[in-house]
C-alpha cells in the first residue's frame, strides 16, 4: 500500500513539473492586418525566435521561407486562382510586418502560412502521446 502512494507521489510530481516546464503562458501567434489594411502584422511571437530574426540579413531567404502569403478564391469570384502575393517582410522590435508589392484588394481572401512559433508538441501532447512527427505550420485565412 505504501509503495502504490509513493508511486502515485511521484507521477503526480512528475505532471507538475511537465506542465510547469510547458508554454501555455506563451500567448499564441497573433496573424491579421495592419490598421490601413495595407500589411499583415505577426505578433506575439517568441521572444528567443524574434531575436533570431532581427540578426538575419534583409536579403536572407531563410525569412521568406517563413511566411507564404496566398490569394485564395473566394465563393463570389471562382474565377481566381490561388497565387503567392509577393512581398517584403520587415522585422520590427516586437513583430513581424509582411507588406506586399501591390496592394491587397478589397474583398479577397488570403490564405497566410508561417512557421513562426511552431513546436512538435507541449507537455499536454507528451502526456497524451500525440506528439507529431514534423511541424505543422500556423495558417489563418484573412479577408480583406
Amino acid at each position: 500500500m505504501l509503495k502504490c502512494i509513493v508511486k502515485l507521489f511521484v507521477c503526480f510530481c512528475g505532471v507538475v513539473f511537465m506542465s510547469a516546464c510547458s508554454s501555455t503562458n506563451n500567448k499564441p501567434l497573433l496573424i491579421d492586418f495592419s490598421a490601413d489594411s495595407s500589411a499583415i502584422v505577426f505578433s506575439h511571437i517568441e521572444q528567443a525566435g524574434l531575436l533570431q530574426l532581427q540578426q538575419l540579413n534583409k536579403n536572407d531567404t531563410a525569412l521568406h521561407r517563413l511566411i507564404a502569403v496566398l490569394q485564395s478564391p473566394s465563393e463570389q469570384d471562382t474565377t481566381l486562382k490561388e497565387a503567392p502575393v509577393e512581398g517584403k517582410i520587415l522585422v520590427t522590435d516586437s513583430c513581424l510586418v509582411f507588406v506586399p508589392l501591390s496592394p491587397l484588394v478589397k474583398g479577397r481572401s488570403y490564405l497566410v502560412i508561417t512557421h513562426l512559433n511552431t513546436r512538435f508538441g507541449g507537455a499536454a501532447e507528451i502526456l497524451k502521446g500525440e506528439l507529431a512527427n514534423r511541424l505543422r505550420p500556423v495558417q489563418k485565412l484573412l479577408t480583406r
